[in-house]
């Protein structure tokens, strides 16, 4: 089968106008960039706000594995399903960092005949929100640092900067580095830092935000230093929120392209789930609810993070109830959390599938809390056997979920219609009935144990004394009202990603707590998750290339 660039490269698009006209845009709702992206307008966004919104679909998925998921693959293939049923849908995914594409994770624009298109330029510039995104946050902390040079009006104490520096790139060598050197005129000598610009808070504010008004109030509040007293300062005292809101114009508009089969797709911002809450803006997710009957969402990595976040932190923010949860797994994935080498996964294997389900059935039972319908779906390969297929199937059902093959890699749409009639059939029979994990009312660390001992199934909380005090300080600030942004590994429902299946026995260590006041919420990191990720020994970067007459190879 050809390459999912091949496939993409491949396409025959139809143009954006089209797609828009689909959904009751005209050419004059449309911001063009080029023929096959343009942004949604204000104005058509505030004249869909009172019509009735469709139904919600989560998509997420086991925590990910070498063998992979295909959890965007399936959001695409589903919605592309929900058109061979002559249901109008929209998608609605997250935009992809250039990190993971030219580091191992790769892009985020699906796979196979279950992809968003064009697909490079999704994966590398797209409309430019990324860098108005960098643009602004590196404003932010030019403007501090003058003001800490220029006379230090604000008692700012420059051993207690918080704000960091970002950048879109893995970079490890930018995790801790010294700033201001050199003459006088040059600034302040300090420690300085750099995150990836996905776990900027300004990405954060940007998928949060629901209009201008509210990303200036939210870009004020944020906090971005202290003072020899101790004192927070935030944006507004440095004076950035206009310049920073003016960066950030056309950022704030969601953006429009198609899939392989033309289904609208609208993709926008991109908060990493394991460093960042994760999910695609409210701005987006919100408009598309308003133009479709069905809306598919996506979360990123395992429930035990992103659907977590969409359903701690998105939802009661927005006032969002989503319909269903659609949970992606693989046979192979399966396998490979039961031990299987990673070479040996095209093989059969039922006793390892039967060790491994283990983590596919503590996903179920999270998901199941907050009271949301469940249906399991199986990306499929070609080697999977009826016997391990059918056996999933059974022990899906034996825990109260719905289930459905999915093989949209593979045929697109028409391999997504059992999951598309599954979803349906779900939402029809069996209400939802959201609610949130915890109460806003409980304590920062009730909420951070609340989820490590719930979701991630861990005997208890450990916490630095960084931590600690940084707890205490959080909520003398009033801000121990905010839900909790787990900041963790992915590959494991634990802090330590060589535990796989379903770890028991272990304690969650918060190795350091933020609050995040704009975005709202309190960053909680655990173990060694790092917020600026590095590059492998061999990243992606070395399979990419532009040959001579301008075509992009390599990109996946």
């Amino acid at each position: 089968m050809k390459t999912d660039i091949e496939i993409a490269q491949e396409a025959q698009m139809i143009p954006i106008k089209e797609v828009a006209s689909s959904l009751g845009m005209s050419e004059d709702d449309l911001e063009l960039y080029g023929k096959y992206k343009a942004k949604i307008s204000n104005e058509f966004i505030e004249s869909v706000k009172d019509r009735e919104d469709g139904k919600l679909i989560l998509m997420t998925a086991i925590n990910p594995t070498p063998a992979g998921e295909g959890k965007t693959t399936v959001t695409v293939g589903l919605g592309e399903a929900f058109g061979k049923l002559d249901k109008k849908a929209v998608i609605a995914l997250r935009e992809p960092s250039l990190g993971p594409c030219f580091g191992i994770k790769g892009g985020a624009a699906g796979g196979g005949y279950a992809q968003v298109v064009p697909m490079e330029d999704l994966n590398l510039h797209f409309t430019g929100d990324f860098h108005a995104i960098t643009s602004a946050n590196n404003l932010l902390a030019a403007m501090l640092d003058n003001s800490i040079k220029q006379d230090n009006e604000l008692n700012i104490d420059p051993t207690k900067v918080v704000w960091k520096r970002c950048v879109d790139i893995n970079d490890r060598v930018l995790r801790n580095i010294i700033v201001g050197r050199g003459r006088d005129v040059d600034g302040v000598e300090r420690e300085d830092h750099f995150v990836i610009t996905v776990a900027s808070e300004i990405m954060a504010i940007l998928c949060l935000a629901t209009d201008y008004a509210d990303l200036k109030k939210r870009l004020g509040k944020i906090v971005v230093a202290y003072t020899y007293d101790d004192e927070p300062v935030t944006a507004k005292d440095i004076k950035a929120v206009g310049s920073m809101a003016a960066l950030l114009k056309d950022a704030m508009k969601p953006n429009l392209i198609q899939t392989l089969e033309h289904t609208p797709a609208l993709v926008h911002g991109g908060p990493f789930a394991n460093i960042a809450h994760g999910c695609n803006s409210v701005k987006a997710t919100k408009t598309a609810l308003k133009m479709a009957d069905y809306v598919i969402t996506e979360a990123g990595f395992g429930a035990d993070l992103g659907a977590e976040k969409f359903l701690d932190i998105k939802c009661p923010m927005a006032g969002l109830k989503p319909d269903c949860v659609v949970l992606v797994a693989t046979v192979r994935a399966l396998k490979y959390n039961g031990g299987t080498a990673k070479e040996d996964l095209k093989d059969p294997d039922l006793d390892s599938l039967k060790k491994g389900i283990c983590n596919l059935e503590k996903h179920i039972e999270n998901l199941q809390k907050f009271g949301v319908p469940v249906v399991v779906t199986l990306n499929q390969f070609r080697k999977d056997t009826k016997e391990e297929l059918d056996y999933i199937k059974e022990f899906c059902e034996s825990k109260g979920c719905e289930f459905a093959l999915a093989q949209v890699w593979e045929f697109g749409g028409e391999g997504g219609i059992e999951l598309a009639k599954k979803v349906i059939e779900t939402i029809e029979t069996k209400p939802s009935n959201y609610h949130p994990l915890y109460e806003a009312d409980l304590s920062i660390k009730e909420k951070i144990e609340k989820v490590a001992t719930e979701i991630y199934g861990a005997d208890g909380v450990t916490y630095s004394d960084e931590a600690e005090d940084a707890i205490a300080r959080i909520e003398k600030m009033g801000y121990g009202d905010c839900p909790v942004c787990m900041a963790k590994t992915q590959y494991s429902l634990s802090d330590d990603k060589e535990k796989l299946g379903r770890p028991t026995g272990f304690t969650v260590n918060i190795r350091e707590v933020y609050i995040s006041a704009g975005a709202g919420f309190v960053v909680a990191i655990t173990g060694s998750i790092m917020t600026m990720p590095g590059l492998s020994k061999t990243p992606a970067a070395y399979g990419i290339d532009l040959t001579d007459d301008g075509k992009i190879e390599g990109l996946f």
